[in-house]
């Protein structure tokens, strides 16, 4: 793979809260609309923003996780979406430096594709020390490229001759003074509370954020501080399909599904066929496995309890060929799910397990998980990488056996996680590789 390779830019922040995303889709958006094919990434295991930049740029988003992918894999993973493209524009979490390791940083992922960061600073408070912090960033140890700086919210022409003065002293180019305004902020609190694929009026409002970026940013020296992707092949993972033809939830409650976990069902020729439980159906009954994986059932709990055709579909697939839940996919396989005001919903009742958002508690972190016994897409004590986020507690579920033991990223024993009914599986792990 050494052609036909779209040179990529990473933004990244010192921290998380800078506006980096609106950064990242209003460039993705505003290259687009002058013509160009954007591709975009995600660092790190997150299934809100890369919604957002399939909004932005019309073409899917992947995640490039520097913890549960080997570099070979993420090089080929990343090689892969530049394929065809213009320009591919990527985005990291938190801030560049942060991660589960040395591996897992945005900046970790910079040097594995070969694209330089475009650091994103928040001036709220500041004025020439804006500088000092990207020029920390810039010249930490082991850092990447870093081939400029847009500087967020600032909030006057007075305010913008303070920063500039402030970058007058460094050799770190100064590419754009995005203004402080009221669209902004709304459009920062928007993106923060529902997913992509939810919002009636998103494309209009990724153009105004475009607009935006555009009237306040240089694109084209942002457009050249690009650079070539690494080339590198596609690396097959280790991973199985679940089936010849695997059944997938696919709506606005179980939305929560890497793409690139279908890239690699397809590539060793697997059919996907998508379903939406939210409209009352049933896994399709020519398919040989079904994939419900994680999202949102908690906010319609009322819905999906009264789905008849979904439930008593989701039975009679189970007594015939294996069913997977992941989080919101395990909770739905649940003997029931607790809703936040205490109420209790009935739920498919193939997994010894009740679960509650009445007592929440959040639980967040990088997972190795190794099953207890084999699975169609996995041996028995075979590693698998992914991470748990959710805020659901499992209020009733000592039955049964347990699906995988869990360690968090640190190697650390987490203990035994998850049912195992049959050919029925679940837990709150989320796979990734």
């Amino acid at each position: 793979m050494t052609s036909s390779l779209a040179p990529g830019l990473l933004v990244a922040a010192p921290r998380s809260g800078t506006g980096k995303t609106l950064v990242t889709i209003g460039l993705q958006r505003a290259f687009r609309s002058a013509g160009l094919r954007i591709a975009a990434a995600k660092c790190g295991p997150d299934y809100i923003d890369p919604g957002f930049h399939a909004a932005a740029t019309r073409r899917p988003s992947i995640n490039l996780d520097g913890f549960a992918m080997a570099p070979d894999m993420l090089r080929g993973l990343a090689a892969e979406q530049a394929q065809g493209a213009d320009l591919l524009i990527a985005e990291t979490a938190m801030g560049l430096y942060d991660g589960a390791g040395a591996h897992s940083s945005g900046a970790a992922v910079a040097g594995l594709t070969g694209w330089p960061v475009l650091l994103v600073v928040d001036a709220e408070g500041a004025g020439q020390s804006v500088a000092a912090v990207a020029h920390g960033v810039a010249r930490f140890p082991g850092a990447p490229l870093v081939a400029g700086v847009i500087v967020n919210r600032v909030a006057s022409d007075r305010h913008a001759a303070m920063i500039a003065e402030g970058f007058a002293a460094l050799d770190l180019p100064l590419l754009g003074m995005i203004r402080r305004e009221p669209a902004l902020a709304v459009a920062s609190r928007h993106l923060g509370l529902v997913q992509a694929r939810e919002d009636g009026a998103l494309d209009d409002r990724i153009d105004a954020i475009a607009a935006i970026v555009a009237r306040d940013c240089d694109l084209t020296a942002i457009r050249a501080a690009a650079r070539s992707t690494v080339p590198a092949p596609a690396v097959p993972p280790r991973l199985r399909p679940p089936g010849q033809r695997i059944a997938l939830a696919a709506d606005d409650a179980f939305a929560f599904f890497y793409p690139h976990l279908a890239t690699w069902w397809r590539a060793a020729g697997a059919e996907i066929i998508p379903f939406s439980p939210l409209a009352d159906e049933a896994p399709p009954s020519d398919c040989d496995a079904c994939w419900l994986p994680g999202g949102y059932p908690e906010l319609h709990t009322g819905r999906l309890a009264g789905n008849v055709r979904l439930m008593a579909g989701l039975r009679a697939f189970a007594a015939r060929a294996p069913v997977h839940g992941e989080c919101g996919g395990y909770m739905l396989l649940g003997r029931s799910l607790i809703d936040a005001d205490g109420t209790a919903h009935a739920m498919a009742g193939l997994l010894p397990v009740e679960t509650s958002f009445a007592k929440r508690k959040m639980t967040l972190g990088y997972r190795q998980a190794r099953l207890f016994a084999p699975t169609r897409f996995a041996d028995a004590d075979a590693p698998l990488w992914g991470h748990e986020y959710h805020h659901a507690t499992i209020v009733s579920g000592d039955e049964g056996e347990p699906f995988a033991q869990l360690a968090d990223a640190a190697g650390r024993d987490l203990g035994p996680a998850g049912h195992r009914v049959g050919q029925v599986t679940g837990s709150f792990f989320h796979l990734i590789a």
